[in-house]
């Protein structure tokens, strides 16, 4: 079998081995081109090239969110800072922000943040400001003078360009008026287009490089050596954000941008205070229109929650905060011809339809394949291969079908049908009631889902076994010395030897390879099962959960009989829930799947146990809220609690450590009161998490 080239395959294409490959590329890919971007400002690709490789990867971690890698770029910020200027650590991490693009998505933003909040259907009052194309940096004031300027960095330490920033006529030595004793203040070096033009002249003229776009000419200007090169080049500043402050400045980000201006700052002259996602529709589909003749680039809106407090309370998940998104321009897209429909068939049985399209450029893209996502899909869209379709790379990147184009006098093909049958095996293929997926139900008989759960079992995420990689677990199999995870661990010497490309060295490595990983950590093993809907993050909450493979092995038998103390307990996990709980019920249910992981568990030397943060002050200990509580929303209590270290679930038993009681707490502050457990009310609950009295 040949290896496929994953950097040619759409994101829909990929098997697990192919993703993690493909995800392992563009984060040492991305790395480069960042660091060129940042830190050298000489980029090796355009900012379409950047940002559709940045949303290829983002498109395959959604495919395949087991596999997000540690390094992944969606989590960093920037570049790490380089030599030539001295490094300076933010008080306050620079950060992203997460992109929509469109009004659903946008209100998808806005509900989340209600629903944290517990304002139901609240309008939030959002600032928006244009989101300027060029250079993040952080402003240092004590004592309302200028004493440090940094770029972003790896939006935890930056370099200090202090010196260049001073040369900077937008940027006040001295704030205006009051100030705080400490504060950075957050902004945007740019160039406006005129100026970008004429220094571009300049260059040429010289027989210097030319710059890429305004962008990279303002990191360029900045980010040099001599000051009074920087000096020499027509930067400008906008001030939009804040960092550390020794003391509140203002209760409202519209304030602080009035504070802003009355230091002395420029800040940008559209933005606008807004009521809700209408508004703020409105406002974006005006500034779409009168983008081009801005003086400066701009690629999108970034809208954030006007009330500070309600900001704080949101925090951050991940690398962006919550209370606040860029609304991006829209997509590129293009017309071409649907070819044909194919089927693959993933590791949990799903059948994926990928369309195979007549290749077209879409922003400086081959787009060959888009994801039809399912069967409901083709149907709306009422797509058949023939058709001509409206084709967009979805935050310009995911090639989606937008719809049918009408050729009036063209006789169409007849209408795509899902097929019954799994076309790796044969097996029926059903649609689950309630869901829009088909899956085969060859289960572990099934060549397409048992290749691909051995090659998930070894991938890097799970077991990590280093040199068997899919051509090989693909080679055994068909040669029938792997069938189930535990051959893995039978293979012998003797069984190699012979085999085509398998030489005394390479065996041996891998014999190796295989035996170091006999002891594993527990999160691993459960995830490497490949078990419908256990992802890395799932694998990982149910080993600090029940701690050791002997526990979680006995609670999972037990959890398969319907109604069972151990079943309640399982679907009560924080994150977990009753469809995952079902999932791991229904495969402990077959006595093949048990005796399939008892035979692996059987070739381990060790399955490592876990445990909570031994540092966080609720570490280990199980928690339950009930009620309402009135000073924060319980999905905030929540989050806030397994920040803590703790287990939070949602029922009541005898291994519960502590109820939080709100208002109206019922039946589970009976029970807890029965079975003798702690109970706080919110005023104690605050205290015990550390946070200040709710009327100090």
């Amino acid at each position: 079998m040949t290896p496929r080239d994953a950097s040619a395959l759409e994101p829909a294409e990929l098997n697990e081995t192919e993703a993690a490959a493909e995800l392992a590329r563009l984060a040492a890919l991305l790395d480069r081109l960042s660091r060129a971007y940042h830190n050298h400002d000489a980029p090796e690709a355009t900012d379409a090239e950047y940002d559709a490789l940045l949303r290829r990867n983002e498109a395959i971690e959604r495919i395949h969110p087991d596999l997000v890698r540690a390094d992944t770029p969606t989590a960093r910020v920037g570049a790490p800072p380089e030599g030539g200027f001295a490094k300076h650590a933010h008080l306050v991490p620079m950060l992203s922000l997460d992109n929509v693009f469109d009004r659903a998505e946008f209100e998808g933003f806005t509900a989340r943040a209600r629903r944290f909040l517990g304002l139901k259907e609240a309008e939030l009052r959002l600032v928006a400001e244009p989101k300027i194309d060029g250079l993040s940096i952080s402003l240092t004031f004590e004592h309302g003078r200028f004493v440090r300027g940094a770029t972003r960095g790896d939006g935890a330490v930056g370099e200090d360009v202090t010196a260049n920033l001073r040369t900077l006529r937008g940027l006040p030595e001295r704030l205006h008026g009051e100030a705080p004793a400490l504060i950075e203040i957050r902004g945007e070096v740019f160039l406006r287009k005129q100026d970008f033009l004429h220094l571009n002249n300049v260059q040429a003229e010289a027989g210097q490089r030319l710059f890429a776009n305004p962008r990279n000419a303002a990191a360029g200007s900045l980010r040099q050596l001599d000051p009074a090169i920087t000096a020499g080049r027509p930067l400008s500043l906008f001030a939009y954000a804040q960092g550390r402050s020794s003391e509140p400045v203002a209760g409202t980000h519209s304030g602080y941008l009035d504070r802003l201006r009355g230091w002395g700052f420029a800040v940008n002259p559209l933005s606008a205070v807004l009521e809700g996602a209408e508004a703020a529709e409105r406002f974006q589909a005006q500034l779409a229109l009168d983008r081009s003749g801005l003086p400066y680039d701009i690629d999108g809106v970034v809208y954030k929650i006007d009330d500070l407090s309600l900001q704080e309370r949101l925090g951050f998940v991940g690398r962006a905060p919550r209370w606040a998104v860029a609304w991006k321009f829209p997509a590129e897209q293009a017309i071409t011809r649907l070819e044909d429909i194919r089927i693959q068939v993933g590791r949990t049985g799903a059948l994926t339809p990928v369309a195979v399209l007549e290749p077209v450029n879409v922003g400086g893209v081959l787009v060959t394949r888009a994801t039809l996502h399912n069967a409901d899909e083709i149907a709306r869209k009422d797509v058949r291969p023939g058709d001509r379709v409206q084709l967009q790379r979805a935050g310009d990147v995911i090639p989606q079908i937008l719809r049918r184009i009408e050729e009036p006098g063209v006789a169409r093909g007849p209408e795509w049908r899902f097929p019954d049958h799994c076309p790796a095996c044969g097996s029926k293929a059903v649609r689950p009631e309630g869901e829009v997926v088909v899956r085969c139900t060859g289960g572990l008989v099934c060549p397409a889902q048992t290749v691909e759960r051995l090659i998930h079992l070894v991938s890097r995420l799970a077991f990590d076994i280093e040199g068997l990689g899919e051509k090989s677990i693909a080679e055994f199999h068909e040669a029938g010395l792997i069938r189930t995870p535990a051959d893995i661990f039978r293979l012998t010497p003797e069984q190699l030897r012979g085999r085509e490309g398998w030489k005394e060295v390479s065996i041996a490595k891998l014999i190796r390879a295989i035996d170091e990983k006999r002891t594993v950590p527990l999160a691993r093993f459960i995830f490497g099962l490949g078990i419908r809907r256990i992802g890395e993050t799932n694998a990982r909450l149910l080993a600090r959960h029940y701690g050791s493979y002997a526990e979680w092995r006995a609670q999972m038998q037990a959890a398969t009989v319907v109604g069972s103390d151990e079943r309640l307990a399982l679907g009560s996990i924080s994150g977990i829930g009753g469809a995952i709980a079902d999932e791991l019920a229904t495969f402990f249910g077959e006595a093949h799947n048990r005796d399939a992981v008892d035979d692996l568990a059987g070739t381990m030397r060790e399955i490592g146990n876990e445990s909570a943060p031994d540092s966080a002050a609720l570490a280990g200990r199980t928690i339950v809220f009930t009620g309402s509580l009135a000073t924060m929303t319980r999905p905030e209590a929540k989050a806030m609690a397994e920040r803590l270290g703790a287990k939070v679930t949602d029922t009541v038993s005898r291994k519960t450590d502590l109820v939080v009681l709100g208002a109206e707490a019922g039946s589970k502050a009976k029970k807890a009161a029965e079975l003798g457990i702690e109970t706080l009310d919110e005023a104690g609950w605050r205290r015990l998490a550390g946070l200040p009295d709710e009327h100090g």
